[in-house]
């Protein structure tokens, strides 16, 4: 461990996880810690003995659960887009040879009481209860008027100036007060109505990455790795190991050590590391983050799917905050056995959101109320920090908690801030799957 660097990274998350594989890829020399036994951090996929001892129940799983080795249980519930940037990473780096991914099997949203799904072609939203039929014709004007948008070339656009509110193009577009909420919370997957007061631009990108997704396997726009979430960090940690990272686990990390106000390595059971940039999650520097806020995430075992989602084994459940008096969205994935991740006929599905109240667990009650009859839950309630520490006198980056969204681009968001940051150019998939193909000639099978 004597040795120098030119990054230590500290912490198996997926965002760590990632960036150690980028860093690899491009020959900077990588060693990568963890004080954890396993890989992925908050991110990572336990079994249900695990989740047991983690939530703090004294008792054993069940029976009636069957082998916990059959469980592997998301901590953080996500799902990737098809067409996202995470997807992009993936392919870019040829991390997909090591995964496989399912199509989740479809995404609904929740309206007037009833849960309706969204729709996935022209005749599903010909048929769908969340729209009169004067209302369908003027949402398909409006999905064509996406599709052709294009803030560069002011032949696509009309009356709409990329300048233009997202709030004013709903208006000119004749759309409702329910129409704009299923586009906003289902489609654009805001998780807040601020986004209506903001140029259009951003909202448009967003429902055209939903579509693109979507029109790549047509049930849905979502993938889900078979085996859980727990295999990504592992899959790009494989990335680093193949390109030089040196990986460490269950290595208690002593101190972060500092010169001038820059960090130079970091010390662990006698030893330092030497090192000329610094990677890690909040919990390795709490002095340096500040807390942005929690998410209360209720994870529920179920022996049957979600009620009015057609009995799908995998979805997505989108409760728009306008629909129960709240200031963000409500969220629910679901998996199943079918993914690998439970026994037999068992289902696992994760409610989360941004807690707005002393009293987290009554927040997501209108997302239970759907899940029932739950077998067993386990409720955590996580604080969400943030770097107050950018990195440019330190040269330690910090990457921020997960939030209570259901998909990658936040934190993929925050992968390409901090790649900034620390590289001073942009994050470029097309450069880095060059400079992977430039390393495997140069080592060959070694760098596979």
């Amino acid at each position: 461990m004597d040795e120098e660097y030119d990054v230590i990274v500290l912490g198996t998350g997926l965002t760590e996880c990632i960036l150690s594989g980028i860093m690899s890829v491009i020959g900077k020399k990588v060693l990568h810690m963890d004080c954890n036994s396993y890989y992925g951090g908050e991110s990572a996929s336990v079994t249900l003995e695990e989740l047991y001892k983690k939530c703090n129940i004294c008792c054993k799983p069940p029976e009636s659960m069957g082998k916990c080795r059959d469980w592997n249980v998301d901590l953080i519930p996500k799902f990737l887009m098809a067409n996202g940037q995470l997807v992009r990473l993936l392919l870019s780096t040829n991390v997909t040879d090591y995964l496989d991914f399912k199509v989740v099997d479809g995404s609904f949203v929740y309206k007037s009481g009833k849960i309706h799904k969204v729709p996935s072609t022209e005749t599903e939203a010909l048929s769908s209860g969340l729209m009169g039929l004067f209302e369908k014709r003027r949402f398909r004007n409006f999905l064509r008027l996406v599709a052709a948008y294009d803030e560069n070339d002011p032949r696509t656009q009309g009356n709409i100036k990329p300048q233009c509110s997202m709030k004013e193009l709903y208006q000119k577009c004749n759309l409702g007060k329910d129409v704009m909420d299923f586009t906003g919370h289902s489609l654009a997957l805001y998780c807040t109505d601020d986004y209506l007061d903001q140029p259009c631009c951003e909202t448009i990108n967003k429902i055209k990455l939903y579509m693109n997704s979507l029109a790549r396997y047509e049930k849905s726009p979502y993938l889900y790795p078979m085996y859980g979430l727990g295999e990504l960090p592992q899959a790009f940690a494989r990335l680093s190991a193949v390109h030089g990272g040196t990986y460490m686990l269950n290595k208690c990390i002593d101190e972060i050590v500092m010169e001038n106000g820059k960090v130079v390595g970091v010390k662990s059971e006698g030893e330092t590391a030497k090192c000329k940039q610094l990677i890690c999650d909040p919990s390795y520097v709490k002095d340096r983050t500040t807390k942005v806020g929690q998410v209360i995430r209720v994870i529920c075992i179920l022996s049957h799917p979600i009620k009015e989602t057609d009995e799908v084994s995998s979805c997505q459940l989108i409760i728009p905050q306008n629909q129960v008096n709240r200031k963000h969205d409500i969220y629910v994935c679901m998996v199943s056995f079918a993914h690998c991740v439970a026994a037999k006929g068992k289902y696992i599905a994760i409610v989360s959101t941004t807690v707005e109240t002393n009293d987290p667990e009554a927040e997501v009650k209108p997302a239970l109320a759907h899940l029932e009859p739950i077998d067993q839950k386990f409720v955590t309630v996580s604080d969400q920090y943030a770097p107050t520490d950018m990195g440019t006198e330190s040269q330690i980056f910090i990457s921020r908690s997960y939030d209570a969204t259901t998909h990658f681009e936040t934190t993929c968001d925050d992968i390409k801030d901090i790649y900034r940051r620390m590289t001073g150019s942009e994050l470029n998939c097309e450069e880095i799957e060059r400079k992977k193909k430039e390393r495997q000639r140069t080592f060959g099978d070694s760098a596979e």
